[in-house]
């Protein structure tokens, strides 16, 4: 028996082989087609940089920590909702002296519609002297709120350890570039408002002094703005003067003008 040998040229063997390779995956089960899946959202907490909204997040509040910020502190209370130590006791003669010493007039500024105001670092200082650095704090007692060109905040004024005051601050801002330094006005704003509590600067919720302060100390005059020559009676201590672009009519009469 003679036996057939057939010898394929080298092309013709690549050919052979190609196909049956061809053949074997067409007869393989497709693989099952993989789902694509979103990419997993990170969580952000970074929530400092006053975004385009109309509330704030509280940084402080507890509901949204699973433990509270010191767990091995026994003595830990959450000041964000504490009226510790409210109204348990004066505090003692030295600190009072100093909460309720009259204050001097050269400290008090005029706003130019007439309303008389302490700078808030007076109350700072005042409150520094009286409890020493670090014996007060203002503690946020919720969110940003902004509304209409308006900021607030709820803050609580703590002093050696007691609550003393609550109050909301409020400052007026032009675009969302100056929310960081209007959140720090409201804070200022609310220290203020607390440190009323305390009876500093009673002076100046008082009519009679406010009267007598602006007869003695204050003038009311006319004055020009040279960015658009309007008129306007303004209010200023007798030892200030305007800033540009305000400008005195020194040529008008005005009441209590020095």
């Amino acid at each position: 028996m003679f036996r057939l040998t057939v010898r394929l040229p080298a092309a013709g063997r690549q050919i052979a082989v190609r196909a049956s390779a061809l053949r074997a995956l067409a007869t393989q089960a497709p693989a099952p087609a993989q789902r694509k899946t979103a990419p997993e959202a990170v969580p952000s907490s970074d929530r400092s940089a006053f975004p385009s909204a109309s509330t704030f997040e509280n940084e402080l509040s507890r509901s949204n920590l699973e433990s509270p910020a010191f767990p091995n502190d026994s003595d830990y209370q959450d000041l964000t909702s504490s009226h510790k130590g409210l109204a348990h006791e004066p505090f003692p003669e030295k600190v009072s002296d100093i909460l309720l010493a009259p204050i001097e007039h050269k400290d008090i500024e005029v706003k130019p519609d007439g309303m008389l105001y302490l700078p808030e670092i007076k109350y700072r200082r005042i409150l520094n002297k009286a409890f020493g650095p670090g014996g007060w704090g203002l503690i946020p007692r919720g969110p940003h709120t902004v509304n209409n060109k308006n900021l607030s905040r709820e803050y609580a004024l703590f002093c050696l350890g007691r609550f003393v005051a609550q109050a909301r601050g409020e400052q007026d801002y032009f675009n969302e570039d100056g929310l960081p330094t209007a959140s720090e006005g409201a804070k200022s704003n609310a220290l203020m408002r607390c440190c009323k509590d305390l009876g500093i600067a009673s002076e100046l919720w008082d009519p009679v002094f406010i009267d007598e302060f602006k007869s003695q100390h204050a003038a009311h005059v006319m004055t020009v703005n040279n960015f658009n020559n309007t008129r306007k009676m303004l209010w200023r201590r007798k030892d200030r003067k305007f800033a540009y672009p305000i400008k005195e009519d020194t040529a008008s009469s005005s009441y209590g003008k020095k």
